[in-house]
């Protein structure tokens, strides 16, 4: 007590002191919550950038799309087959060829009547014992072993 009664300019330097320590912690506080809420800003702006590319690209496509069905429509490409020089056939213009040794091909059918059945008298003694009735057996068998 007698240090700051000859010297108080000692005690107001630890006041000074402690004020401009809280307004540095203030201050570094202050800047590390402005970085992060401009790099939240950033990213939401880019965000908001890719989700406008992908719209203007679903567009694109949807475009493309109802381009490709336009030149695609039955009545543009009977159009396009006739400027090439294509008319329709007549029926006593068709000839068949027979090919000798080609078969047509079967198509798969999928059902389950191909499929062996299977019923407990195919399955192995093995595969058809239940957890209890194995524990049961070899409970059997280690109690034979005792005796």
């Amino acid at each position: 007590m007698h240090a700051y009664k000859v010297a108080p300019w000692r005690l107001q330097r630890q006041w000074v002191g402690a004020a401009l320590l809280v307004v540095v912690v203030l201050a570094m506080i202050a800047t590390l919550y402005l970085d992060v809420t401009s790099q939240a800003a950033i990213a939401g702006r880019e965000i908001q950038d890719l989700t406008i590319a992908i719209s203007a690209s679903q567009q694109t496509s949807a475009d493309l799309q109802t381009q490709l069905a336009t030149l695609t429509s039955s009545s543009v490409m009977q159009k396009r087959a006739s400027e090439l020089g294509f008319r329709p056939v007549d029926q006593t213009e068709v000839e068949y060829l027979i090919v000798p040794g080609y078969v047509a091909p079967e198509p798969a059918i999928l059902s389950s009547a191909s499929l062996p059945q299977l019923s407990v008298l195919n399955i192995l003694p093995e595969y058809n014992q239940s957890l209890l009735d194995w524990m049961d057996e070899k409970l059997a068998e280690y109690s034979r072993g005792l005796q």
